[in-house]
């Protein structure tokens, strides 16, 4: 991961910023309320201005790429794919001391699924390969490969091999690191060998939107690119369980070798997770032990 220090408690980045940065550079806007939104995210800072549109800020210099390449592409994919992604409406320049270019978009309604109701985790893990299905099939020509702007998603395992293996050494007393190193390395022998195809690269619960208790958009494209779909795979494991599981991989057109790498992506970011939170955070921890949990289950039953 990058090193950069410039990140969101050094800029300051609050609802009078954001007024400031309205008004004098959309000054159709300026009179709109401006408010926090109630569950924000790390690589941005959300706004709610008015009631149908959003201000995000990138919160540190790494993230600040995103800006442009959502802007480009998010217009080109909205009109293939089946449900509701964000709309860029403007893009800001940095002011007052703000360093990074920013977004104005449309309010999108619903709660992640990370905290909103779901009525049948078998139809929203569907739902959600039919999306992911739609994504992979439009065309990548011209497409962002995976880099610094996206942290690699799309690209090899490889990539965070060292940082896994680090993972696993300091978790020595704490997982079944042996199990853990077996399904990693399986994971890092599944090659990847088809075409490069558009891919969310963040597919995580909070930035599943639900609305009347089914899955109605797809939010924080700031990880997309072309390339390895894998990375999308994750969800199967921090989200679906069982039935549901069952349904998000029957729907994939993805083979065994990718279902296997996403096992790795699942299984490199719970490990680094918990090495971070062993001992600050018991809430993190017990998640990155269940996922944990999930992906050498899965890693042992697999074919």
């Amino acid at each position: 991961m990058s090193t950069d220090k410039t990140h969101v408690d050094e800029i300051n980045i609050n609802a009078t910023l954001v007024r400031r940065l309205l008004a004098s550079q959309f000054p159709r806007w300026a009179d709109l309320p401006v408010r926090p939104v109630e569950l924000d995210g790390w690589d941005n800072t959300t706004f709610r201005l008015g009631e149908d549109m959003s201000v995000r800020l990138p919160s540190a210099a790494r993230y600040a790429p995103q800006v442009e390449k959502e802007h480009r592409w998010l217009p080109k994919l909205a009109s293939l794919l089946p449900l509701q992604i964000p709309v860029p409406l403007a893009k800001g320049a940095p002011a007052y001391g703000y360093p990074f270019p920013w977004s104005v978009y449309r309010w999108l309604e619903g709660e992640t699924a990370a905290t909103g109701r779901i009525d049948d985790p078998v139809e929203l893990a569907a739902t959600l390969a039919d999306f992911l299905s739609a994504l992979y099939r439009i065309d990548p020509t011209g497409g962002p490969p995976p880099g610094r702007h996206n942290f690699l998603r799309g690209g090899p395992l490889t990539v965070y091999d060292a940082e896994t293996r680090r993972a696993l050494a300091a978790l020595d007393s704490e997982v079944d690191t042996n199990a853990a190193g077996t399904a990693w390395e399986a994971s890092l022998g599944a090659k990847w060998d088809g075409p490069p195809v558009w891919f969310h690269g963040d597919v995580a619960a909070t930035n599943l939107l639900v609305k009347n208790g089914r899955l109605s958009a797809i939010i924080d494209f700031g990880s997309s690119g072309v390339g390895d779909p894998a990375c999308d795979v994750t969800i199967a494991w921090t989200l679906f369980s069982g039935e549901s599981r069952d349904a998000f991989r029957a729907a994939l057109p993805i083979d065994d070798a990718t279902w296997a790498r996403g096992r790795g992506w699942a299984l490199w970011k719970a490990l680094i997770t918990l090495a971070e939170y062993l001992r600050t955070d018991p809430e993190e921890a017990g998640e990155a032990r269940r996922v944990i949990d999930e992906v050498l289950a899965d890693h042992a039953h697999a074919p």
